[in-house]
């Protein structure tokens, strides 16, 4: 069945490239000029995946994704001349899946795309329980860990920090993500807090807490949950 993927973007001829681009791969493009035709698509048309453009009028990207957050876990990619970090977690936080930088290449838009489909293509459901391998194993309907088959009580705020990680394997996470992720705006600069729950999770999930398996530092970064 062929995916659908919606397009938010308030410049015709940014749109119709990245339709060259898309429909070529295959995909269906539903086209959109701005945040709020862009959330009637949403609901009419229910799309795989979301290309969603910051800078809009009538209504900002940042307030067209919290709404399509309310109403589908659909991948969303934003699209931005605003580079920086802030602005990057600001996306996340907000439920973005991806952030691409403008000017960029069509030909990483696209394997961005694909990537972010592949991560979502199996049910809710059937990611709910998580093998990561024989030592680690995460029941995210129950909400329980176990380890060597023993199960580990961890704290709110260290499930929800290796939840993170589950949703995000191999990829570095900012301390500034998991700040915004799990303890909100207004703890984004305690970066303490970030390191303090790192070290406790690991001594319940790690094998060797000194020497991670699963959890890595990434120098001047953050933390990176290395998969199976």
């Amino acid at each position: 069945m062929q995916q659908k993927i919606l397009v938010i973007d308030d410049e015709d001829s940014n749109i119709q490239l990245l339709r060259l681009s898309l429909e070529g791969e295959g995909y269906r493009v539903l086209p959109a000029l701005d945040g709020v035709q862009g959330l009637q698509v949403l609901q009419d048309q229910q799309p795989d995946l979301i290309v969603l453009d910051l800078m809009m009028p009538r209504m900002n990207g940042w307030e067209v994704c919290r709404r399509i957050r309310e109403r589908t876990d659909a991948p969303i990619i934003m699209l931005t001349a605003m580079g920086t970090d802030e602005d990057k977690v600001r996306g996340l936080s907000l439920g973005a899946d991806d952030y691409v930088t403008k000017p960029f290449g069509m030909a990483e838009l696209v394997a961005r795309v694909g990537a972010a489909l592949r991560r979502y293509r199996y049910p809710h459901t059937e990611r709910m329980m998580v093998k990561v391998d024989d030592h680690l194993v995460v029941d995210r309907a129950q909400g329980r860990v176990r380890v060597d088959g023993r199960r580990v009580e961890l704290t709110p705020i260290e499930y929800r920090i290796l939840t993170c990680f589950l949703d995000n394997p191999d990829r570095v996470l900012t301390h500034q993500s998991l700040l915004t992720q799990v303890w909100g705006w207004e703890c984004m600069d305690q970066i303490d807090y970030v390191k303090v729950y790192i070290h406790h999770l690991r001594k319940k999930i790690e094998r060797n807490p000194q020497r991670p398996r699963y959890i890595l530092t990434e120098r001047g970064l953050g933390y990176r949950f290395r998969s199976a």
